[in-house]
C-alpha cells in the first residue's frame, strides 16, 4: 500500500475551508476522503477520524473543540457537514467513570455540541477525546485485521509491525471501554506510531492529519509485506466451477431466493417487503466455498463488529445445493432459511437482557448474506446501495479469512454476547435505520418504451418513490440519453437495458439482465407502441403488422415473461399496461392503431384472470393526447401529428389546445398524470386488476364501458 497524498490537493481543500474552520479542517476532510476512497482501508462508514482546535463562541471565549466524523457518513463521499464539533474539556472529564450507558452517552455528545448538527458523532468519539494528539484516523484495514483476527495475534502484530512501533490489545467494546483500553496502551508506549485493536482495526495520530494518515499507511504497508510473505501457496482455495455456469445458476435462481428472503408481512395489499439481491461471484469466492473447511471458515463471526448491522452476525450457508432440480434446491433453500430464522430468533432471545431496550418481536430472522458452493455469495438489502454495501462487507471478510488460513492461522471470532451488543445497539441502529418510507423501496420496475414522453414520465416517478427502475427501449441514442439523465437523478437504481418487444430472445435476456441487477422484478409497465395513420381502403398491409407485432405480440411477449418470473419468484406482483381512449372511442385513420391496442388492451384483461391465483394484479391506463414530458417528444405524436394538423389547419400548438379544449376538464393531460395512475395501481391503494383509469380529462365517449 503506498500513500496517494497530493500536496496541492491538500492546499485546495484547506484553503477552501480555512475561513470558516481553519486550515486544518480542510486537511483533515482530506484525509477522510483519502482514505474513504481505498476499500482495503475504510468501507460504508466504517473508520473515523477527528481533529483538535480552539474555537470561538458568540461572546467571544476560547473553547477547546474535537471534530469528529459524525456515526455512519460515508469517509469516500463526506463532506463538511460529515463533522460534529464538540466541546473537548467537557468530554475529557468523562474518563473518570467506569462505565456509561448508551443513552447517557449520546446525551452527554448532543449536550457538548459546540455547532448544531442532525448528526450523532461516531460511537468511539471517547476514542478520540481521551487521545491527547492533534489528528487521530482510526481504519479497518484488511491486511491488519489478517493478523489481529487470528490466534495469537499479538505475536503476529508484533512481528508484522515491530513490537515497540506499535501496540496491540484485545478486543473491547465500542465506547468508553475501548476509549480507556486504548488510553491506557498508550500510556504504557508513548513512543508507538500506532495501535491495533483486535477486531477494530488499527488507531494512528499525528500533529497534522497527514502525519497521522501516512503512519496509517506505512503500518498497513508492513502488515501486508508480512502476510505476503507468510503466504502458504500449497493451501489452496481454487474451484472446478467456471465463473459463467456460476452466473448462469444464479440468474436461474435469483428470483426464487428473492421471494424467499424478502420478509412477510401483515399488510393482505403488501404481503411483502421486498429485498434487493446483488451477487458476489468470482474465482475466490467459489473456490472457498468449495472448499473442505468452506462453513468452518466463511461462518466464523463478523471481521469487525462494526459491519453487523449491515450483514447480521453469520451468513447462512447452503449445503449441497441441487441446481439441476429447481422443485429439490428450493426445499432445500427453505429447510435451510427456516432453520437459519431458529437459530436467530434463539439467538436474539438469549442476549436481549443485555440491551433493556431491545425487542425481538417483528425483527427480521432472514438472512442477509446466502453463500451457495458452486455459485457464490448472494448480498440482500433494503435497496441497491444497501445490497452493495454487503457484498463489499463480504468481500472483505471473505479477503481476511482467506488471509488468516492461507498465512497457516486460525481465525478468532468473537463471542455471541459481544456480538449481540454490537449488532443491536442503538448507535449502530441509527446507522442504516430508514429515515424516509418511500412506498415502492425494495422493488424493481422494467418500462418498454421509456425513452418516449409517457415512459419517461412513468419510469420518473417510479424512481421518486423509490422504485429500481429498467429503463428500456430499442437500443440507441435515445435509450442511453434517457439512462443517463436518469441515472444523474436517481444513481444506481436505473439501468437501461436495449430490448426489442417483438423478439422473444431480446425479451427474455432483458428480464435476465434485470434479474442479474437486482435480484427480481415487482413491476412490468407494458408501454413500447407504435401508431400509424391511414385509412382503411389504403391501409398498407406491411405497415398494419408492423402494428401488430409491436403492440401486440410485443404486449403477449412482455406478459409471459412477466408471469414466469412472478410464479419463480412467488411474491405476486404488478402489469400496467399502457392502453389509448381509442380502444373505446377509435378516430378515422386510426384503425391500425385502434384495432392492435384493442387486442394488447384484452390480452391485458386476460392475464388478469390468469395470474391473479399467483396475487399479480393486471391494470391498465387510458391516456389522451400526452405530447411531451419535459424536453422528450412523444413519438406517436410525431408520427399522428402532422396529419391531425392539416386535417384541422392548425399549427403544433394549436394542435395541443384543441385537445385540450375538447375534454371535459380542459386539461393539458401530461405524461406525469399518467405516471400517476400507473402510482396509484402498483402502490396498491386499492385491491383492484383488471381495471382502466382514463387519463383524458374526461371522455364521455371513451370511458370504459
Amino acid at each position: 500500500m503506498v500513500s496517494k497524498w497530493n500536496e496541492s490537493k491538500s492546499k485546495e481543500k484547506s484553503q477552501q475551508f480555512e475561513m470558516d474552520f481553519g486550515r486544518a479542517f480542510g486537511e483533515m476532510l482530506y484525509v477522510t476522503q483519502l482514505i474513504g476512497n481505498e476499500p482495503d482501508l475504510a468501507l460504508h462508514g466504517g473508520g473515523n477520524t477527528s481533529f483538535k482546535s480552539n474555537v470561538t463562541t458568540v461572546v467571544g471565549e476560547t473553547v477547546e473543540a474535537i471534530y469528529v466524523k459524525a456515526s455512519g457518513v460515508d469517509m469516500k463521499t463526506i463532506d463538511d457537514s460529515g463533522f460534529v464539533c464538540l466541546d473537548h474539556g467537557r468530554l475529557k472529564k468523562l474518563s473518570i467513570l467506569e462505565s456509561i450507558d448508551d443513552a447517557a452517552m449520546a446525551n452527554e455528545f448532543k449536550s457538548s455540541m459546540l455547532a448544531s448538527s442532525d448528526k450523532l458523532p461516531s460511537i468511539e468519539t471517547l476514542m478520540h477525546v481521551f487521545i491527547d494528539r492533534p489528528c487521530i484516523v482510526h481504519t479497518h484495514p484488511t491486511a491488519l485485521l489478517a493478523l489481529t483476527n487470528r490466534k495469537n495475534g499479538a505475536e503476529a502484530v508484533a512481528d508484522a509491525c515491530g513490537k515497540n512501533n506499535v501496540c496491540f490489545i484485545e478486543y473491547a467494546s465500542s465506547g468508553l471501554s475501548l476509549a480507556k483500553s486504548v488510553f491506557t496502551a498508550l500510556m504504557n508506549n508513548a513512543n508507538a506510531k500506532g495501535i491495533l485493536i483486535s477486531h477494530h482495526g488499527l488507531v494512528t495520530w499525528g500533529n497534522t492529519a497527514k502525519e497521522a494518515y501516512e503512519k496509517t499507511i506505512d503500518i498497513v504497508d508492513k502488515a501486508q509485506q508480512y502476510l505476503n510473505a507468510k503466504m502458504n501457496m500449497t493451501i489452496s482455495v481454487s474451484s472446478d466451477t467456471d465463473i459463467e455456469i456460476a452466473r448462469a445458476r444464479y440468474a436461474a435462481i435469483a428470483p426464487m431466493l428473492r421471494g424467499l428472503v424478502s420478509p412477510k408481512t401483515n399488510d393482505q395489499d403488501n404481503p411483502y417487503s421486498p429485498m434487493i439481491l446483488v451477487p458476489l461471484i468470482s474465482k475466490e469466492i467459489l473456490g472457498l466455498l468449495s472448499h473442505e473447511k468452506a462453513k468452518e471458515i466463511a461462518c466464523s463471526s463478523a471481521i469487525t463488529p462494526d459491519y453487523l448491522v449491515r450483514a447480521k452476525s453469520v451468513p447462512l450457508f447452503v449445503e449441497n445445493p441441487d441446481y439441476g432440480n429447481i422443485v429439490a434446491l428450493k426445499e432445500t433453500l427453505d429447510a435451510a432459511l427456516s432453520g437459519y430464522s431458529s437459530s436467530y430468533e434463539s439467538y436474539m432471545k438469549k442476549y436481549a437482557s443485555q440491551i433493556p431496550s431491545f425487542h425481538a418481536e417483528g425483527l427480521d430472522l432472514l438472512p442477509r448474506v446466502v453463500l451457495l458452493p458452486g455459485m457464490g455469495a448472494v448480498c440482500i438489502g433494503h435497496d441497491f446501495e444497501k445490497a452493495c454495501i454487503v457484498r463489499d462487507i463480504v468481500l472483505q471478510a471473505m479477503q481476511t479469512k482467506i488471509a488468516i488460513y492461507q498465512t497457516n492461522g486460525g481465525y478468532a471470532g468473537l463471542s455471541e454476547d459481544h456480538i449481540f451488543d454490537m449488532e443491536f445497539r442503538a448507535f449502530q441502529v441509527a446507522k442504516v435505520t430508514n429515515k424516509e418510507s418511500l412506498p415502492l423501496r425494495g422493488k424493481v420496475a422494467i418500462v418498454t418504451g421509456a425513452a418516449g414522453a409517457i415512459g419517461s414520465g412513468i419510469c420518473d416517478e417510479l424512481l421518486a418513490s423509490g422504485c429500481h427502475v429498467a429503463v428500456t427501449d430499442l437500443a440507441g441514442d435515445n435509450l442511453n440519453s434517457m439512462t443517463r439523465t436518469l441515472s444523474g437523478i436517481y444513481g444506481n437504481r436505473v439501468i437501461g437495458v436495449p430490448l426489442d418487444v417483438t423478439n422473444k430472445a431480446s425479451v427474455s435476456s432483458a428480464f435476465e439482465t434485470v434479474v442479474n441487477r437486482f435480484g427480481g422484478v415487482d413491476i412490468v409497465v407494458v408501454n413500447a407502441g407504435l401508431a400509424h395513420v391511414a385509412p382503411l381502403v389504403d391501409l398498407d398491409m406491411e405497415a398494419f403488422q408492423r402494428l401488430e407485432r409491436v403492440n401486440v405480440e410485443g404486449t403477449l411477449l412482455m406478459l409471459a415473461e412477466a408471469g414466469r418470473c412472478f410464479r419463480l419468484q412467488n411474491m405476486g406482483g404488478d402489469i400496467v399496461l399502457v392502453s389509448t381512449k381509442n380502444v373505446f372511442a377509435p378516430g378515422a385513420k386510426f384503425g391500425a392503431y385502434s384495432a392492435t391496442k384493442a387486442a394488447s388492451h384484452q390480452l391485458a384483461r386476460i392475464a388478469s384472470l390468469e395470474f391473479a391465483d399467483m396475487n399479480v394484479r393486471v391494470n391498465m391506463v387510458s391516456p389522451d393526447a400526452v405530447f411531451s414530458h419535459g424536453e422528450t417528444k412523444s413519438g406517436l405524436w410525431a408520427k399522428v401529428g402532422p396529419d391531425r394538423m392539416k386535417a384541422r389547419g392548425l399549427s403544433e400548438k394549436g394542435l395541443e389546445e384543441y385537445y385540450q379544449s375538447r375534454n371535459l376538464l380542459k386539461a393539458r393531460v401530461t405524461a406525469r398524470h399518467v405516471a400517476k395512475a400507473v402510482l396509484f395501481f402498483v402502490t396498491h391503494q386499492t385491491p383492484t386488476t383488471g381495471a382502466t383509469i382514463p387519463v383524458d380529462g374526461g371522455l364521455p365517449d371513451a370511458t370504459p364501458r
